[in-house]
C-alpha cells in the first residue's frame, strides 16, 4: 500500500501498492456536501495506519476535529505504525484485545487470519445505512470484496484494476537510447546501461517486504520474465505473504486445481536466479531486505533509483515536485509489465489491496462507520487527504490539485473513494493512459479464483511454522544475497518439515470446492 502523494506500500502492492479517480466503477454519484448519515455515539474514533506522521499532521487534525465533533460528536485519535512494523504490531493490537475502532487491514496483511479468529466486525447489515458511504461505494465494489456474502472492510480503492508495474525515469531512458520500453528486454538492457553509465543511480529500487513481488505471477511478476508474456495466473497464499501457491491453467475446465509450490514454476525460478544476478551487478540495491519502502520512497525522489514499484492508482506523478527539485529536468514514465500493453488482458481479482476493517473485540462498529461516512463528503476527505486548502494545496478544476507543501497522507488507509479522489495537476501523460486504461473493467481478465479466501484455521499450526521458514529461506531469494541452487535446497527441506504436504492438500481441498460451487 502509499501515502497519497508518494510510492509506499504496495513498496508493497505493494504493494502493493498504488489513485485520483474521477469514477473507476462508473460512478455517478458522490458524497454529498452535507448529509444525514448516521451520527457517532460520541467520544473518541481511534485509527491505526501504516506509515510515519504526516509533516503538518497536527494543524491538519485540529481542523479535522473542529468540525468532525461539530457534525457527529467524535474526535479523531490516529495511530501511525511504521511500515517496517506494521504487519506485525497491528495484528498484536488485535490479538491483545486493544481498545481501537479501526484500521487498515487486506489478504497481504492479517485480513484472512483475524477474519476467522472473530476479530472483525461484519458491516453486512450496517454500511449501507450510512448515506454518503453507500452514495461512494459500488455495488460491483462490495460483491468482489464480500466472503461468502459478507463484508469484513469497507474497500479503499479508486481504481478497477490493481496492477503493479513500473516507474521509470524517462529522462534517463531518453539519454540511453530507450525512449519507449514495451517488453522486458529493453527493460533489462536499460537496467545494464544505467548501471554503465556509472553515475551513481542504481538501476532499480526495491524494499524490504515486497520482494516476492518480483518474482510471483500476481499475474505479472516485475522480474518474472514469463509472466510478463502470459500474465493469467495469480499465485495464492493461505495468507499475508506466506508460500505461494500455483494453481493448474485448466483447473476450470477440470475442476482439479492441482495447486504446486511456487518453486515448481519456471517463470518464478528464472525469476530468483535473475534477481540474483541483478544483486551481483548492482542492478539492485544491496540493502534491498533491510530498507522499508519510506525509505525508498525517500531515496527515489531523491533521484538514487532509474526505475522504482509503481501501482495503477494514479500516485506516480506525486513524486515529480519533489523529484524535479532534486533532479532538474527529471521525468517519470510507467511501464505495463505485459509485452502485449493495454491489450494484454491480465488476469485480475478485482478485490482491494486496502481495506478499513473495525475491531470487533475492542472498538466501536457505530463510531468507525460514522468516521468513514464523514469521509465520505467530499470537503471532509480532501480535508484528510490533502490537507489544509490554501497550505498544503490547492484545488484545480473539479478533479485535480496542485499540492503547495509536504503534507503526504495514506488515504488509502483510511478515506479512498473513488468519486471524491482528485489527480494531481502535474500527472504526466504515460500516468494518464495508464490510470485511464486500469478504470475499465472490461481491460481485465476475471481470474477463475477470483474470490476464492483459503480457510487458515485447519492448518493455522503449519503455517504459523511455515511464515518462518519463508522468512529464513525465502526471502534471501527474492532479494538475491544468496545462491539460488543451495537456497533452493534448503528451502524445500525446511518447507516439508513445516508441513507442505498438509498445507498443499488443503489448499487443493478448499480450491477444488471452490471451483465445483461456481462452476
Amino acid at each position: 500500500m502509499t501515502s497519497s502523494h508518494t510510492l509506499s506500500r504496495r513498496g508493497f502492492l505493494g504493494m502493493t501498492g498504488s489513485l485520483g479517480l474521477a469514477a473507476a466503477f462508473g460512478l455517478s454519484s458522490c458524497g454529498n456536501d452535507s448529509g444525514s448519515g448516521s451520527s457517532g455515539g460520541g467520544g473518541t474514533v481511534t485509527a491505526i495506519m501504516p506509515g510515519t506522521v504526516p509533516t503538518g499532521w497536527d494543524a491538519v487534525l485540529e481542523q479535522v476535529n473542529e468540525k468532525l465533533e461539530a457534525d457527529t460528536g467524535l474526535t479523531l485519535r490516529a495511530e501511525f505504525i511504521n511500515w517496517s512494523n506494521y504487519q506485525e504490531q497491528a495484528l498484536l493490537k488485535f490479538t491483545a484485545g486493544e481498545k481501537f475502532d479501526n484500521a487498515l487491514q487486506a489478504l497481504w496483511l492479517n485480513m484472512a487470519q483475524l477474519q476467522q479468529d472473530g476479530a472483525l466486525a461484519d458491516l453486512t447489515d450496517e454500511w449501507g445505512t450510512y448515506e454518503n458511504l453507500s452514495a461512494t461505494l459500488d455495488s460491483r465494489l462490495i460483491e468482489s470484496n464480500s466472503w461468502d456474502g459478507k463484508l469484513w472492510g469497507i474497500p479503499q480503492v479508486n481504481s478497477a484494476g490493481r496492477c503493479q508495474h513500473f516507474a521509470v525515469r524517462q529522462d534517463l531512458a531518453d539519454e540511453l537510447g530507450f525512449s519507449e520500453i514495451t517488453d522486458f528486454e529493453t527493460l533489462e538492457r536499460f537496467f545494464y546501461a544505467v548501471k554503465e553509465k556509472d553515475d551513481g543511480t542504481i538501476p532499480f529500487g526495491v524494499g524490504s517486504g515486497s520482494g516476492y513481488l518480483n518474482v510471483m505471477p500476481v499475474p505479472a511478476g516485475m522480474l518474472n520474465a514469463a509472466s510478463w508474456e502470459d500474465p493469467h495466473t495469480i499465485a495464492k497464499a493461505f495468507s499475508g505473504r506466506g508460500l505461494f501457491f500455483i494453481f493448474a491453467r485448466d483447473a476450470v475446465d477440470t475442476g482439479s486445481s492441482r495447486p504446486v509450490p511456487f518453486w515448481e514454476d519456471e517463470g518464478a525460478i528464472d525469476a530468483m536466479h535473475r534477481i540474483r544476478q541483478y544483486y551481483q551487478d548492482g542492478i539492485i540495491n544491496k540493502d534491498a531486505i533491510n530498507t522499508d519502502s519510506d525509505t525508498i520512497g525517500d531515496q527515489w525522489t531523491a533521484g538514487k533509483y532509474a526505475a522504482n514499484w509503481a501501482m495503477t492508482d494514479g500516485l506516480t506523478s506525486n513524486a515529480m515536485p519533489a523529484l524535479t527539485k532534486a533532479v532538474p529536468g527529471a521525468m517519470l514514465a510507467n511501464v505495463l509489465p505485459y509485452s502485449g500493453g493495454f491489450d494484454a488482458k491480465p488476469n485480475q481479482t478485482f478485490q482491494a489491496d486496502n481495506l478499513v476493517v473495525v475491531n470487533a473485540n475492542g472498538g466501536s462498529v457505530e463510531n468507525a462507520l460514522t468516521l468513514q461516512d464523514w469521509l465520505s463528503i467530499k470537503e471532509n476527505h480532501d480535508l484528510v487527504e490533502y490537507g489544509i486548502e490554501g497550505t498544503h494545496w490547492e484545488p484545480v478544476g473539479d478533479d485535480k490539485f496542485e499540492a503547495l507543501g509536504d503534507y503526504e497522507f495514506p488515504g488509502y488507509s483510511l478515506c479512498w473513494r473513488a468519486s471524491l479522489q482528485r489527480k494531481a495537476s502535474y500527472m504526466t501523460e504515460s500516468e494518464d493512459r495508464v490510470f485511464a486504461w486500469a478504470q475499465d473493467f472490461d481491460n481485465f481478465t476475471v481470474d477463475p479464483f477470483a474470490s476464492f479466501i483459503p480457510d487458515t484455521e485447519p492448518v493455522e499450526k503449519e503455517l504459523s511454522a511455515m511464515e518462518s521458514v519463508i522468512t529464513e529461506f525465502a526471502n534471501p531469494l527474492y532479494y538475491g544475497i544468496v545462491d539460488v541452487d543451495d537456497q533452493l535446497d534448503k528451502l524445500k527441506k525446511a518447507a516439508e518439515g513445516a508441513g507442505l504436504e498438509k498445507l498443499q492438500a488443503e489448499m487443493e481441498k478448499q480450491a477444488d470446492a471452490y471451483l465445483s460451487n461456481n462452476a
